[in-house]
């Protein structure tokens, strides 16, 4: 028989951790209280709206010395970000890519974009993220080395990169991962469109590969409207970043000469005006969304059935998105618990659809699955915003 949840109690909870009396409170939303507005309008008063501009340029700087990586690249959004960065790390037609079926869209869709087939992988407690010692175990079973090449053994196709992704701004373990991926010859290429801020044994999420791709869609920690950014730690590979998402275009004062296929990935200039604007702040956002995730945790203790979850070890994560993990006894209650929020005003959510359930990922090939299938049916996002909460 499964337990029951005490919905009132847990509003109460949440409403006392953020300090909010608003009728509706969303999930994530953006702030914006810095240099946003002057910004833009210098960008509407000289005219340089578009693909290219000083906020570009500036934005990109700021991204890789806050990152600490060699070059960052702004693109029009995270999914395009991580495309290039498939295709730079050698991602080709009828290659397999591993990457968790606990993740957003956007994972699958950008290795399908690329001709390549998603393979998915489970993912631990701890982090919310890919596993590696199953994975570990797992590729040990399922493949073979051809020199510094993997193929699958089953499918007979090359197994080329390894996609992790930072599940709600929580770092997977990235050294480990790193070393299962030095070991089958696999690039290691983060999707850390949720981890901006995040670090890993004090460094960056989205560096301990080559390549690694962030979002900035309005409900991310910082926003540029939309937009992403390539992330890289070889200045060859960010060069070539670039200029293919620049529409591969050879620098001419007049002709229009292309040397490849190339995409129009650029972010716009007024788009990268407010990405300064809002980067500026990033220490402070990230100040208050630590200190919300803090109340949460006290508040929540004493919630019978239900526990917040902690950023994992080694780490320090932005909590993106707080969530709750409901026990295996109370996860019957989740519909309901979603429903009793929501009606309540707390915009509240429940982790996506596991990719491999969606009618175009079915037939990919994939491990078992069982810790990402518990998970999904326990975990709710709650409000998150960086204006919950009060500093203390």
């Amino acid at each position: 028989m499964s337990e029951k949840i005490d919905t009132s109690k847990l509003i109460g909870a949440i409403r006392s951790a953020i300090h909010s009396d608003k009728s509706f409170v969303g999930l994530h939303e953006p702030v914006f209280q810095g240099r946003e507005k002057e910004y833009v309008v210098d960008c509407l008063e000289t005219g340089w709206v578009s693909s290219v501009g000083k906020y570009v340029d500036r934005f990109e700087q700021m991204l890789a010395e806050y990152t600490g990586s060699v070059r960052a690249i702004a693109v029009v959004n995270g999914t395009a970000a991580l495309h290039i960065g498939l295709l730079i790390s050698g991602v080709r037609p009828g290659d397999e890519v591993i990457c968790p079926s606990l993740s957003f869209v956007a994972t699958t869709n950008a290795i399908t974009y690329c001709g390549a087939i998603p393979h998915f992988v489970d993912v631990d407690e701890i982090t919310l993220g890919i596993d590696w010692g199953k994975l570990d175990s797992y590729l040990s079973e399922i493949v073979r080395m051809e020199g510094k090449r993997c193929y699958n053994k089953v499918t007979g196709r090359p197994i080329s990169a390894v996609v992790p992704m930072h599940t709600f701004g929580h770092p997977v373990q990235l050294d480990k991962l790193a070393e299962v991926c030095s070991k089958y010859g696999l690039e290691l290429i983060e999707d850390a469109a949720e981890s901006l801020g995040s670090f890993y044994q004090g460094k960056h999420t989205g560096t301990f590969g080559k390549v690694s791709a962030i979002s900035f869609n309005g409900n991310k920690i910082m926003t540029t409207g939309g937009g992403g950014a390539i992330l890289v730690q070889d200045e060859e590979l960010g060069k070539w970043a670039k200029h293919i998402t620049t529409t591969a275009k050879v620098p001419h004062r007049w002709e229009f000469i292309h040397d490849q296929v190339g995409y129009n990935y650029r972010l716009p200039n007024i788009n990268a005006a407010l990405g300064c604007a809002q980067l500026e702040q990033l220490p402070y956002f990230l100040e208050r969304k630590r200190n919300l995730a803090e109340q949460y945790r006290k508040n929540l203790q004493g919630i019978d059935g239900v526990t917040f979850f902690s950023e994992p070890p080694e780490s320090r994560s932005n909590y993106w998105l707080n969530t709750l993990i409901l026990n295996a006894e109370t996860q019957n209650e989740r519909d309901h618990v979603l429903e009793q929020l929501n009606d309540n005003g707390l915009m509240s959510r429940p982790a996506w659809t596991l990719l491999h359930k969606l009618a175009m990922y079915q037939e990919c090939p994939r491990m078992e699955l069982n810790t990402s299938d518990k998970l999904s049916k326990r975990m709710i996002n709650i409000p998150s915003s960086s204006f919950l909460g009060g500093l203390e």
